[in-house]
């Protein structure tokens, strides 16, 4: 038994030497690590930790490959890692629970060594000391940019969310309308091929194109009537019409009104044409400017997929340079737009913009990623009622964006917790802790800080950006 138990020992510290962190160790101190340890197999689907559960044990993976996950639901982001690697809880870290599961992908083999001895690992053998601490910087830096990608890939989820529905009403609108188009030609055709067949005079036909041309660009009228009035007028228009022996009079009535046509017109034109003519010269015109309108639903609805496009493309900084001169106002407002979909249905937003701030050099779309996650957990503490307020200000060298709502507030309690990794007051699912603790960092590397205060009813998260930026250099 003894026997077995010193080749077990023997080959694991055989095992440990293909491990860079110690393949150099001399023989004995190899042997008395793998005498403290505890080997174990595990199979593909096999949770090594899950998230979570305590940190207690180093890990030293030395054979086949396990796969990392970070988030919950269609928040998740994943990262294979494969032997030999040191993992686990290491010296000196002040992690107290796993903070992402980690599941095996193939056969696995992994000796762990427990975090309580620690202290006596380090004292016996010295030289691990500052290797730990490396592989603990490593790990953060690794940790950081898988963070950054979930975060990114969270985002991008609620911005494809909202484009989506934002895009859907222009882009539904343009297809509604060149059906309609293509009935109001056929309609407009017939009633001219009616018209011409009448015995007009000269003048008479050189009027009708003026007519249509006239009332087509009449300007848009002064106050907006409501549904029952233009329900009234269109009555009123159709009853005229009937009089006159136009039988379609209640289809043709809503195209004369949205053009402005009153009763007073029609009786200003019966003098112009013979009675016959009227059902198909009222039709022809009626027909025009159906067409005038749906073609300008057809602009309307193609210019907001354009600036919509174009928006997306502020928002992101596509095609310019990592880092560029930013307006700040520019990129609140495309933000804005591009959680429209957030606002609609119950969000007064106020801004209080200072027009006069300058532009500072930052990375533009981090910058907007702070302010989406913030809009964002504002309109999900206001639960999608209430006012949400932007104020941007000059302070000496420094400017000053604020985001606040009018919700229930953050208490202190959480108020302290509130930029910690993985520190989260939604409900299991619907979101990964990672959002505010990504905006201070965003905001720190752009040598600001971020600050929050809070009572029920008025909660404000303040950001001072230097407006001359001298920023850390990225690795």
């Amino acid at each position: 038994m003894i026997e077995n138990q010193i080749a077990v020992t023997s080959k694991l510290a055989e095992d440990l030497r293909s491990v860079e962190v110690f393949a150099d160790l001399p023989p004995d101190d190899l042997e008395w690590l793998a005498a403290q340890m505890t080997v174990r197999e595990y199979e593909p689907g096999e949770f090594f930790a899950e998230a979570g559960s305590p940190a207690d044990r180093m890990a030293i993976l030395l054979e086949g490959e396990m796969r990392l996950r970070v988030g919950t639901g269609t928040e998740t982001t994943t990262r294979p890692f494969r032997a030999p690697l040191v993992t686990g809880m290491l010296p000196y870290s002040r992690m107290t629970v796993f903070k992402a599961s980690v599941q095996a992908v193939t056969h696995v083999r992994i000796a762990t060594y427990p975090a309580a001895r620690f202290a006596e690992m380090l004292q016996r053998i010295p030289v691990l000391s500052e290797r730990m601490v490396a592989l603990l910087s490593d790990r953060i830096r690794d940790f950081t940019k898988l963070q950054d990608q979930q975060e990114k890939m969270a985002a991008l989820g609620k911005i494809a969310a909202g484009l989506a529905h934002e895009l859907n009403n222009p882009a539904a609108a343009a297809s509604r309308a060149a059906s309609s188009l293509r009935d109001a030609l056929k309609t407009y055709r017939a009633a001219a091929a009616h018209l011409d067949a009448h015995p007009l005079t000269m003048e008479q036909r050189a009027a009708i194109p003026e007519l249509e041309r006239e009332l087509a660009e009449r300007p848009a009228g002064g106050t907006p009537i409501d549904t029952l009035e233009r329900s009234d007028c269109e009555q009123e228009i159709a009853e005229c019409l009937l009089k006159h022996g136009i039988e379609r009079a209640w289809d043709l009535a809503p195209a004369l009104v949205e053009a402005g046509c009153e009763t007073e017109w029609f009786e200003h034109m019966y003098d112009r044409f013979p009675g016959e003519v009227w059902p198909d010269l009222i039709a022809r015109i009626a027909a025009s400017l159906t067409i005038v309108g749906l073609l300008k639903d057809i602009e309307n609805s193609s210019c907001r997929i354009s600036d919509l496009v174009r928006a997306i493309k502020e928002y992101t900084y596509m095609d310019q340079g990592p880092e560029q001169e930013v307006d700040l106002h520019k990129g609140i407002e495309n933000t804005l737009l591009m959680l429209k979909h957030r606002l609609k249905h119950g969000i007064i937003v106020k801004l209080d913009f200072d027009r006069t701030l300058p532009n500072i050099s930052a990375h533009g779309s981090e910058l907007n990623q702070v302010w989406t996650n913030l809009i964002d957990n504002a309109v999900d503490a206001m639960q999608g009622k209430g006012e949400l307020r932007i104020r941007t200000a000059r302070e000496l060298d420094h400017v000053l964006i604020e985001i606040g709502d009018n919700g229930p507030g953050i208490s202190p309690e959480v108020q302290a917790q509130i930029f910690e990794p993985f520190f989260t007051t939604k409900g299991v699912g619907q979101g990964t802790g990672l959002g505010l603790e990504t905006v201070r960092r965003i905001v720190r590397e752009h040598g600001g800080e971020i600050t929050v205060e809070s009572v029920p009813g008025d909660t404000r998260f303040q950001i001072r950006l230097p407006i001359s930026q001298h920023r850390r250099s990225q690795s």
